[in-house]
Formats: structure tokens, C-alpha cells, sequence
């Protein structure tokens, strides 16, 4: 199983949407909530190509982006061989 991490603030709508998709799929992911963690988000951003927005997710130590990039690759049928 791949590594699965994302970063989200609690109540942010995309994020919950980018995990209902994890969770629909049986992904286990390790969540960061960034809520007013500025250092958190820094190193978020360190590690997203400068992106401060949430969620960002990461795919065995590789960027995929927010939710929308999330979904796009289930759209394209790539995810499925990335979290394989």
C-alpha cells in the first residue's frame, strides 16, 4: 500500500471532498490539519511547489496536487495505479 498523506483544515469543503473519495476507495492516508499552524503550512508548501491552498496530497512522497487533481485522476483512470 502506498504512503497517503493530506493536508486539511477541518472544515474545508474540498478537503473533506478529496477524503470522502480516499475513503470510498479503502485508502488509508495520514491527515495534517494546518488550522492556523503557519509552520505546518510552510513546510506543506515546501513540499507542494509553493501551493498554500488546502488540501494538498501526496501519493508516496509525490505531489498530486488539491482536489480537483485528485479527481481528475480518478476521471482519467490513473489513480487507481497509484494508489496500487
Amino acid at each position: 500500500m502506498p504512503s497517503v498523506e493530506i493536508y486539511t483544515w477541518r472544515t474545508c469543503p474540498f478537503c473533506i471532498k478529496a477524503k470522502q473519495l480516499l475513503d470510498r476507495k479503502g485508502v488509508s492516508y495520514s491527515e495534517f490539519a494546518v488550522d492556523g499552524d503557519e509552520p505546518a503550512r510552510d513546510a506543506m508548501a515546501a513540499r507542494g511547489d509553493g501551493r498554500r491552498s488546502v488540501p494538498q496530497i501526496f501519493i508516496d512522497d509525490r505531489h498530486i496536487g488539491g482536489c480537483d487533481d485528485l479527481h481528475a485522476l480518478e476521471r482519467a483512470g490513473e489513480l487507481d495505479a497509484l494508489l496500487s
